[in-house]
């Protein structure tokens, strides 16, 4: 199929002017610069359709654009690490270790690491899981995962569509720390892990919070992240044949100087 070359100049220009009037608070022109980009670059790597959301202007796509977050991990995969754990005090993968412990959940026999990054999850898990399998959509990324020698098998792929392509041995673990607030609807996300997951098997998320009074499930909050509701979490994991077996408030990481309040998750496949 042919695809028409981007623009590069003119998506740049539009994207600094688009970024330029959301900086001076001018939403409806940054509005206007954002949709130019779309325009340019339908498949959308600089994210304009999740900025517009942001803004409070049309609907939340029902995930951020998969050119957006390739590119965007892509960029950032050397700095990663700093730039998440000491900058952003991000400690999710501990909180997760912290809570299997205590609950005296482990040791687990397949691991599937979804939105491995660099592998802080697994890194984390490691000595819990015998089999360990890690994907992210970013290259980057999981070159630097490959380098640690932490996990038996790593795919480039976008979560969605490996969960719903998979014929591997089910896991009786799946993670999936930092991934939902690049999503909005989370139907495929919890359907394709009920469906790669043993009877029993745990899994467990973290989200950014999204307070029942928005009267929406899921949104994009100021920072181009999705936030959920607590309510259609439980929904959509009791639709799906999930069993809550603890939902902690957590505060995810620090956002210009701010706590990102959110939630851990472990949910069991029980299939009722």
């Amino acid at each position: 199929m042919f695809m028409a070359r981007i623009d590069e100049e003119a998506l740049a220009e539009a994207y600094n002017r688009a970024l330029a009037h959301e900086k001076a608070g001018e939403i409806d022109a940054a509005v206007t610069a954002y949709t130019e980009c779309l325009a340019l670059d339908p498949e959308d790597h600089g994210g304009a359709a999740v900025r517009i959301a942001s803004l409070g202007r049309g609907d939340a796509p029902p995930k951020a654009p998969d050119a957006y977050v390739e590119t965007l991990f892509d960029q950032h995969a050397e700095a990663f690490e700093d730039i998440l754990v000491e900058q952003l005090g991000y400690a999710v993968p501990v909180m997760v270790r912290q809570r299997l412990q205590a609950l005296e959940l482990g040791p687990f026999k397949r691991m599937l690491d979804l939105g491995c990054g660099t592998g802080l999850t697994g890194g984390t898990l490691r000595d819990m899981v015998d089999d360990m399998t890690g994907i992210d959509i970013s290259e980057n990324m999981v070159e630097i995962a490959h380098e640690k020698d932490l996990y038996e098998t790593l795919y480039v792929a976008e979560v969605e569509d490996f969960l719903e392509d998979n014929d591997d041995e089910p896991f009786d673990l799946i993670t999936a720390t930092d991934v939902l607030p690049y999503l909005g609807a989370l139907e495929p996300l919890f359907f394709g892990a009920a469906e790669n997951m043993v009877e029993g098997g745990l899994f467990v998320f973290s989200s950014e919070t999204l307070e029942a009074s928005a009267g929406r499930p899921y949104t994009v909050g100021p920072h181009q992240r999705y936030l959920h509701t607590e309510a259609y979490i439980c929904e959509r994991l009791a639709a799906t044949g999930f069993e809550i077996v603890e939902m902690g408030e957590i505060n995810v990481r620090m956002q210009d100087g701010q706590p990102s309040p959110g939630h851990l998750v472990i949910a069991k496949l029980t299939g009722g």
